[in-house]
C-alpha cells in the first residue's frame, strides 16, 4: 500500500460516545458536573496536604500525588469531550493526539506506581510499625514519588515513539471520545505488530509489577490483621485496606481489559468505551472520596480548618457590627 494509491491521514474526526443530538445536552451537563467535582475535590486535597504540616507523612504524600494525577488524567480528556458534544468540527491532528495519549498515559502510569507505593506504605505501618519511621523515611518517599513520575514519563514515550513509524491511510475516523493508540493502530496502513508487541511487553511488565508488589503488600497486611486480639482495631484496618484494595482493584482491572487482553487492538471501540469512560472519569472523581473522606484524620482537619474559618467570620460580622454602632 502505497502513498500513491492512498492520501496519507495526519488528522482525525473523533466520533465520540453517542450520535443522538437529545442526549448530548444531559450528557455535557452530567459529564461537566463530574469534571467540576473531580477538579475541586483532587486539587482541594492536593491543597489541604501542602498546608497542613501534620500531614506531611508519606502516606499523603503518596495519596496528593496521587490526587494530582487524577487532575491531570481528567484535564487530559474530559474538556476535548466537552467541547466535542456540540463541535461539528471534531477534527483533531495526529500530534494533538499523540499528546493526548501521552498525558493520559503519563498519568495512569504514574497512578500505578503510586498505589503500589501506598500500599508498600500501608504493609510498613501495620506490619513493620516499630520500624517504619526507618523503613519509610522521607529520602525513600521522595525517590518512590519521583521514580513514579520518571517512569510516568518512559512508558508513554516508548509507545509515543513507535508511533512515528506508523502512517495512517485507511480513515480518518476514530470511534472513540478521545485519542487512544488501539485505534490507531485499527488505521494504521503498515503492520501495528511490534506497536501491538510493544504494549504488551512494557505495559504488561510494568502491570505485573506494580500489582506484584500491591497484591503481595496487601496479603502480608491482611495476615496481621488477623492476628490483631483487638476487635476495634481489627475492623478499622480491614476497612481501610478493603477500600483502597477495591479502588486498586477497579483501577488495575479497568486498565487489563482495556490495553493487555488478548486482540484488545482488533476490537471495535464501541464496546470498550463504558469501560474507557470510568477509568478516565469516574475512577479520578471517586479517589478522592475513597481515599480521605473514610479518614478520620483528613477529615478532623477539614472540621477544624471549617471551625477556624466560621469563628474569623463571626469575628469579622460582629466587629463590623461594633463598628456601626
Amino acid at each position: 500500500m502505497t502513498e500513491d494509491n492512498h492520501s496519507l491521514t495526519t488528522e482525525f474526526t473523533l466520533t465520540g460516545f453517542t450520535e443522538r443530538p437529545e442526549l448530548k445536552t444531559l450528557l455535557f451537563l452530567i459529564f461537566l458536573t463530574i469534571y467540576l467535582i473531580t477538579m475541586v475535590g483532587n486539587l482541594g486535597l492536593v491543597a489541604l496536604i501542602v498546608t497542613e504540616h501534620r500531614l506531611h507523612t508519606p502516606m499523603y504524600i503518596f495519596l496528593g500525588n496521587l490526587a494530582l494525577m487524577d487532575s491531570y488524567c481528567s484535564s487530559a480528556i474530559t474538556p476535548k469531550m466537552l467541547q466535542n458534544l456540540f463541535s461539528k468540527d471534531r477534527m483533531i491532528s495526529l500530534y494533538e493526539c499523540m499528546a493526548q495519549f501521552y498525558c493520559l498515559c503519563l498519568a495512569e502510569t504514574t497512578d500505578s506506581f503510586l498505589l503500589a507505593a501506598m500500599a508498600y506504605d500501608r504493609y510498613v505501618a501495620i506490619c513493620k510499625p516499630l520500624q517504619y519511621h526507618t523503613m519509610m523515611s522521607k529520602k525513600l518517599c521522595i525517590q518512590m514519588t519521583t521514580g513514579a513520575y520518571i517512569a510516568g514519563n518512559i512508558h508513554p514515550a516508548i509507545h509515543v515513539g513507535f508511533l512515528f513509524r506508523l502512517t495512517f491511510c485507511r480513515s480518518h475516523q476514530i470511534n472513540h471520545f478521545f485519542c487512544d493508540v488501539l485505534p490507531l493502530y485499527r488505521l494504521s496502513c503498515v503492520n501495528p505488530y511490534i506497536n501491538e508487541l510493544m504494549i504488551f511487553i512494557v505495559s504488561g511488565s510494568l502491570s505485573v509489577f506494580t500489582i506484584t508488589i500491591v497484591i503481595i503488600s496487601y496479603l502480608f497486611i491482611l495476615f496481621t490483621i488477623f492476628k490483631m486480639k483487638s476487635k476495634e482495631g481489627k475492623s478499622k484496618a480491614l476497612s481501610t485496606c478493603a477500600s483502597h484494595f477495591l479502588s486498586v482493584s477497579i483501577f488495575y482491572g479497568s486498565l487489563l481489559f482495556m490495553y493487555i487482553r488478548p486482540n484488545s487492538v482488533n476490537e471495535e471501540n464501541k464496546d470498550i468505551i463504558p469501560i474507557a469512560i470510568f477509568y478516565t472519569s469516574v475512577i479520578p472523581l471517586l479517589n478522592p472520596f475513597i481515599y480521605s473522606l473514610r479518614n478520620s484524620e483528613v477529615i478532623n482537619i477539614m472540621k477544624k480548618i471549617m471551625k477556624k474559618e466560621i469563628l474569623r467570620k463571626w469575628k469579622m460580622a460582629t466587629s463590623q457590627i461594633t463598628l456601626d454602632y
